[in-house]
């Protein structure tokens, strides 16, 4: 008889994904399930918000030393370096590569929205861990978590650390399909967590739609889903 995979909203799914994809057993539970709750689901202050503010320091502080000395190059340079490493795109893919989605602690249908698997909120848990790792066991950990997968993501190079909006306008223009539109086609949820779904369009292909926070993470989900459908 085998085992019996945990459910990734359990107490014990949560730390099994965490000793396997994080390499850490937690002291303090609470602050694994803080740092993967979403403000649609906490009680009081209880979200990723907080640890989100102190992972974002721990982060690009992790980052900066690694690009300073690994590249001896200007300021501007190392600059540009730290943002593409940083910012959400990149924390989202992290996250992704970590499997966080399942694990994501949010209100039943905000879930339904597919509001787990938008940049925007994958990014944000992806620093709320990097904290969460720095309170837990200390600067060692965290900063060893950030080289192994921050220093993946640097070392593969991929296109997902461009924003899709910019990609597929860029396939658009050089096909001469003109400029992709983004049409509003509804908005749900409470005001603390609204969700936006927006259809994407380019000129002589199928449109899609996707879900996210604001109209910024779905348009830029829109972007990714119809990029992912075009011929390259």
């Amino acid at each position: 008889m085998t085992n019996a995979v945990p459910d990734p909203q359990s107490e014990d799914g949560r730390r099994a994904w965490a000793e396997a994809r994080l390499g850490h057993r937690f002291e303090n539970p609470a602050l694994l399930r803080r740092a993967l709750t979403h403000s649609s689901a906490a009680r009081g202050n209880a979200s990723y918000q907080r640890l989100e503010f102190l992972g974002d320091r721990v982060l690009g502080c992790a980052i900066a030393a690694k690009l300073f000395a690994a590249h001896d190059e200007a300021e501007g340079k190392l600059t540009a370096r730290l943002h593409a490493l940083v910012e959400g795109p990149a924390n989202a893919e992290v996250a992704r590569h970590l499997g966080v989605e399942p694990y994501v602690i949010l209100e039943p249908s905000a879930r339904m929205k597919g509001l787990a698997a938008t940049d925007n909120v994958l990014g944000d848990i992806a620093e709320a861990l990097v904290a969460a790792l720095f309170l837990d066991a200390g600067w060692d950990k965290a900063n060893a978590f950030v080289l192994a997968e921050w220093g993946r993501l640097e070392a593969s190079g991929r296109k997902s650390l461009v924003d899709p909006k910019s990609r597929l306008q860029e396939w658009a223009l050089k096909r001469r399909r003109g400029t992709p539109s983004y049409i509003v086609l509804h908005r749900d949820g409470p005001d603390h967590a609204p969700v936006f779904t927006i259809e994407a369009r380019v000129r002589g292909e199928p449109p899609v739609q996707a879900s996210g926070p604001n109209k910024q993470e779905a348009e830029k989900a829109a972007a990714l889903l119809l990029l992912e459908s075009l011929p390259q």
